[in-house]
């Protein structure tokens, strides 16, 4: 049943992100998603100590294929040791405007949809501008004056909340670490980390790339504006973290389920329920019992 239940879980995910994607009317950039899913399952299945030979066969791909398509997302296939990613904002700062059709034919190595997603994904992180459409289409690298800029409009849109719930869930990790589950631009991501520091909700020790930032603590007020991105990373990171607990735990050591939970309690109460106001009041209750606790901790 194994197989039935990662699709299900994939299927449920995929329902989440369709929504995310499309939360308050926004149309947000899904090109780069499936390629960064396959490498962070790659990523993972290392960590775990799965060798590529196996991965590649929990794939269904034969070692070589499985190398090649490594290979052709993160590398560059016109500038080796590089990403396209890379590769490409680069080709557009060092040429100052220049057209898609420019673009592609410099890198005509690499598949062209690829090179797409890399625009698509360069313009929608306000890292290039673009003008007009088609092969005609002129990108424009962004000034370090204008990314301050961009970046000051934008500390209000949830990204501090979202850095500051990863460092507390996960820190401490240094910029480098935030980058690889973030995949924001450095730039951005450096302003978000001066402005959680100056604000005294992330601490950082050392100095350099070697620092590491860590938070102590992490709220969200409910119904707040900003943030809602934080606080819908941290129930999922949450549950999922519950989830894989309860499958490595000792099977021999049930005690252990008291401190890990998992359980799941659904109370089904409708307008002039006779339970209504106590279901109500006992979600109340727990909360207001938890945050007590956390406050005293």
């Amino acid at each position: 049943m194994t197989i039935e239940l990662i699709q299900a879980i994939v299927r449920q995910t995929t329902v989440l992100i369709a929504q995310l994607a499309t939360s308050g009317g926004s149309r947000a950039p899904l090109a780069q998603v499936a390629s960064q899913v396959f490498l962070d399952l790659v990523t993972e299945l290392e960590r775990q100590g799965v060798s590529r030979k196996v991965s590649a066969d929990m794939f269904g791909l034969g070692l070589r294929t499985f190398q090649r398509k490594i290979r052709r997302i993160t590398e560059s296939s016109t500038e080796r040791e590089r990403s396209l990613w890379e590769a490409v904002l680069d080709f557009v700062q060092s040429r100052g405007m220049v057209t898609r059709a420019e673009i592609l034919g410099r890198f005509s190595a690499d598949d062209d949809g690829l090179v797409r997603s890399v625009l698509h994904d360069l313009r929608d992180s306000n890292l290039v501008f673009q003008s007009g459409q088609g092969a005609q289409a002129v990108y424009r690298a962004v000034s370090d004056d204008e990314l301050g800029a961009l970046g000051q409009r934008r500390s209000g849109e949830g990204l501090d909340e979202l850095v500051w719930a990863i460092v507390y869930r996960q820190g401490p990790l240094t910029e480098d670490g935030l980058k690889e589950v973030l995949h924001v631009a450095g730039p951005e991501l450096e302003r978000a980390l001066e402005r959680l520091l100056s604000s005294g909700k992330v601490e950082r020790t050392g100095e350099g790339e070697g620092a590491t930032y860590r938070a102590g603590t992490l709220f969200v007020p409910f119904g707040s504006p900003v943030g809602w991105e934080a606080a819908v990373f941290d129930h999922f990171q949450a549950m999922v973290k519950t989830v894989v607990c309860r499958l490595r735990e000792d099977r021999v050591a049930p005690h252990q389920t008291d401190q890990v939970g998992g359980s799941n309690y659904t109370l089904v109460v409708w307008t002039s329920h006779p339970l209504e106001d106590e279901a109500l009041a006992t979600l109340a209750e727990w909360r207001a019992r938890v945050g007590d606790l956390r406050q005293r901790i």
